[in-house]
């Protein structure tokens, strides 16, 4: 899978993402991300891609030609099957005609946009390439926006100085969803979210720390068993901290008598 970034800050999201999992992943081939500066689509000696905006207000303003060139470079790059990281085009260069391809799906990151959650997540890296657009300042001028993106994605109810540390979030959640990243794939498939269960609490060496000891049940080798005991964590985890995903649980019969069985042992 390809990710394509563009920002104003292309070290601050390398330097995160190069590392770890994913750094190691890149380094396998199974992911590619280039961070694409918008300074280098500037049209003055000073790469300064902001401005006033018109109507007044604090702040400054993205302008929409350099994040156009910056988007339109990477997407001729797509549309021809060339992959590669770091190759952009010359200032204002761009190639006469596009190849004949996909047009790439391309997420702003905006307060404004759905919720990313696990089921985008999953959606996305089904997904060859991915641009993820990092406005800053006051955002970025409306008209490319409409112009260029296809999806306006939020991580939270919350206000950052830029779209990096967003885009970095979404890379690191899709990219283990891509085949081979994780080196136990099943993980990927157990962790919490999945059936909009919170994952279940677990236990390493020694049997015993700090007066607190292992559950006998995942010491027991009773596979069945165990695994009865986590699915059965993981609903009573998921009722007490997030009762807005447990509404979303489908449970059997069977298991919504033992949480209120549980429930009333608790109280």
């Amino acid at each position: 899978m390809n990710f394509h970034i563009l920002t104003l800050f292309p070290d601050m999201v390398m330097d995160g993402l190069n590392t770890s999992i994913i750094g190691r992943a890149v380094n396998a081939g199974l992911l590619s991300i280039e961070a694409v500066n918008i300074r280098d689509y500037a049209f003055n000696k000073h790469q300064s891609v902001d401005d006033y905006p018109y109507g007044g207000g604090a702040g400054m303003l993205m302008q929409a030609e350099p994040v156009y060139l910056a988007y339109k470079a990477v997407a001729d790059k797509i549309a021809s099957g060339q992959y590669g990281a770091g190759d952009h085009a010359a200032e204002g260069e761009l190639p006469e005609k596009s190849a004949p391809g996909k047009r790439p799906r391309v997420v702003y990151l905006s307060p404004q946009g759905d919720v990313f959650d696990q089921k985008m997540a999953e959606e996305l890296a089904q997904e060859e390439d991915l641009i993820l657009l990092c406005g800053h300042y006051e955002g970025i001028d409306e008209r490319v926006l409409e112009e260029i993106v296809t999806d306006y994605v939020s991580i939270g109810d919350y206000v950052l100085t830029g779209g990096e540390l967003p885009a970095m979030v979404m890379v690191d959640a899709i990219s283990r969803l891509v085949p081979g990243v994780l080196h136990n794939d099943v993980s990927a498939e157990f962790e919490s979210f999945q059936d909009n269960l919170l994952e279940y609490p677990q236990y390493s060496r020694p049997e015993e720390w700090h007066g607190k000891k292992v559950p006998p049940v995942l010491l027991s080798g009773h596979h069945a068993n165990i695994e009865k005991w986590r699915r059965e964590q993981s609903i009573l985890r998921t009722y007490e901290r997030r009762p807005d995903l447990f509404e979303k649980c489908e449970l059997t019969e069977k298991e919504r008598k033992w949480l209120e069985e549980e429930l009333r042992a608790l109280n």
